[in-house]
C-alpha cells in the first residue's frame, strides 16, 4: 500500500510540476483539480449510461402506470412486478449510483495522501503545499485556530463553501422544478410515484434535492486537498446532470441526482 501511495505521490508531483510555471506557490491545487477532472473524464462513459437508462425507465412509465392499476390493492405484488418489469427490459434502478461509486477510491487516495505526515517511510512533502496560505494537508478547523474564518486561511475556505453552496442551490432548484413538473403531469397514483415502483425509492426521492448541501460538511472536514477534489467533482456533476438530464423527469430515477 506504501508503495502504490508513494507512486500516486510522484504522479500528482509530477502534474504539480508541469503546472508550476502557471499557478507558481498553488500549482500542486491546480494539479488536484486537474486530477478530479481527469477521473470524471474517466467517468463520464458510466454517466452517460446512466443517462440512457434514466430515459429508458422513464419510457416505462405507461407500463408500470398498468401495472399500479392491476395492483392497486397490493403494494408487495406491485414492487415485485415492477422489478420483474426492469429485469426483463434490462433497467436497473439503481444504475444512478456507478459513476458516484467509481469516484470513491480517487478521493479516498487523495484523503489518504494528504492525512499522513509520512509516505512510504518518508516525510509527506507534499503537506508543505498550499492554496493560497491555505495548506493543503489542513482542515477547517485549522483556518479557524489561524485567524479566525475571516484570516488568509479562512478565506479560502469560505470561497469554497460559496462555490458548494451556489452549486448545492442551483441542483436544489433544478430537482424541485423536475419533480414538480412531474408530478404535475402525472395523474394521481400515477408512474410518477417513484415511491411505488421500487421499495425505498420515495424516501430517497425526498431527501435527494438537499443532498448536495451535505457536501459543505465534507468540505469543512476533510483535508483541504480533498474538499478541493469534492468541490471540483460536485461543480462537474452539476454541469453534467444539467446536459444529460435535461429532458428526464427526477420522478423517473431519484439517484440520478446523485454524485
Amino acid at each position: 500500500m506504501s508503495g502504490f501511495m508513494s507512486l500516486f505521490a510522484d504522479l500528482v508531483g509530477s502534474i504539480a510540476d508541469l503546472l508550476e510555471p502557471v499557478f507558481h506557490a498553488s500549482a500542486m491545487a491546480a494539479a488536484i483539480v486537474l486530477f478530479t477532472a481527469c477521473v470524471r473524464l474517466l467517468v463520464h462513459p458510466l454517466s452517460r449510461a446512466s443517462a440512457r437508462g434514466q430515459k429508458a425507465r422513464a419510457r416505462l412509465n405507461p407500463q408500470i402506470a398498468e401495472l399500479r392499476k392491476k395492483h392497486s390493492k397490493n403494494p408487495e405484488k406491485l414492487q415485485k412486478a415492477v422489478l420483474e418489469l426492469h429485469r426483463a427490459e434490462k433497467v436497473s434502478p439503481l444504475s444512478g449510483c456507478l459513476p458516484s461509486l467509481f469516484q470513491l477510491p480517487a478521493f479516498f487516495l487523495l484523503y489518504h495522501l494528504f492525512s499522513n505526515s509520512s509516505i512510504g517511510g518518508e516525510a509527506n512533502a507534499l503537506l508543505g503545499h498550499k492554496l493560497l496560505a491555505a495548506p493543503l494537508g489542513g482542515r477547517w478547523a485549522d483556518a479557524l485556530g489561524d485567524g479566525g474564518p475571516f484570516g488568509a486561511q479562512g478565506l479560502v475556505y469560505l470561497a469554497l463553501f460559496a462555490i458548494v453552496a451556489a452549486v448545492a442551490t442551483f441542483n436544489f432548484r433544478r430537482t424541485k422544478t423536475q419533480m414538480a413538473a412531474t408530478a404535475a403531469a402525472t395523474p394521481a397514483g400515477g408512474a410518477g410515484d417513484a415511491g411505488q415502483q421500487v421499495p425505498g425509492m420515495g424516501a430517497i426521492t425526498k431527501v435527494m434535492p438537499f443532498m448536495s448541501f451535505m457536501t459543505l460538511f465534507t468540505v469543512a472536514f476533510v483535508p483541504l486537498a480533498a474538499a478541493l477534489y469534492v468541490v471540483t467533482s460536485t461543480t462537474w456533476s452539476a454541469v453534467e446532470r444539467a446536459v444529460l438530464y435535461r429532458d428526464v423527469p427526477i420522478g423517473t430515477g431519484a439517484l440520478a441526482t446523485a454524485g
